[in-house]
């Protein structure tokens, strides 16, 4: 089965992002950082998502992150499908943190159950192909909307979504040019695919 670890944002301070990642989040070896230069402008077409237990943790991941220099998209609230709230990064990484709980149900933590990456893609069917054809193994699918990958043992999990739906969702407008200032570490292989995503292999 395809494990994805770690993912690398490419950032213009590898440091100093580092830094403000340890101190927003603390997830460790999840994520890596290489230096960047790469022009890039607008929705980079991927979102991170954090999943945790309870709405109090989301507030929690959220608080620090913003004393550590996150801005708000979308303040934290309850919805039809649980509770959370969008921000990005001071490098311009998008990431929500979401819950599907709307009450606290214990006291609060700052476990994280799941890291997700959604990439935003033109044509969900086409790159669910895509990626089915180098070995990655659906979860879930539905339709052209949604599809969720099996990477079990993974630390990062793989989910597509249609850009303009995914863009809609971090509260951005989904135009955007250059590079997506992000690349993936897997055990499928080294390439790049529909949508611009690089792969590497690890």
């Amino acid at each position: 089965m395809t494990t994805i670890e770690p993912v690398t944002l490419e950032v213009t301070d590898p440091q100093a992002a580092e830094a403000i990642y340890a101190a927003a989040f603390g997830l460790g070896d999840t994520l890596k950082f290489r230096a960047s230069q790469a022009p890039t402008t607008g929705f980079r077409g991927f979102i991170m998502s954090l999943v945790v237990s309870q709405p109090s943790t989301v507030d929690s991941l959220i608080a620090t992150a913003l004393d550590a220099g996150f801005t708000t998209l979308k303040p934290a609230k309850k919805s039809f499908w649980g509770y959370g709230g969008v921000i990005q990064a001071p490098d311009g990484t998008i990431w929500k943190v979401t819950t599907s709980q709307k009450k606290d149900t214990g006291p609060a933590t700052r476990e994280v159950d799941d890291v997700v990456l959604l990439l935003g893609v033109e044509d969900v069917k086409a790159t669910k192909q895509f990626y089915v054809d180098r070995g990655v193994a659906v979860a879930k699918s539905f339709g052209s909307k949604y599809v969720e990958f099996a990477t079990p043992g993974s630390s990062v999990k793989l989910a597509l979504y249609g850009r303009r739906a995914a863009a809609k969702d971090a509260g951005v407008s989904p135009d955007g040019t250059g590079s997506h200032r992000i690349v993936i570490g897997s055990s499928a292989g080294t390439f790049t695919d529909p949508d611009g995503f690089a792969w590497e292999a690890v």
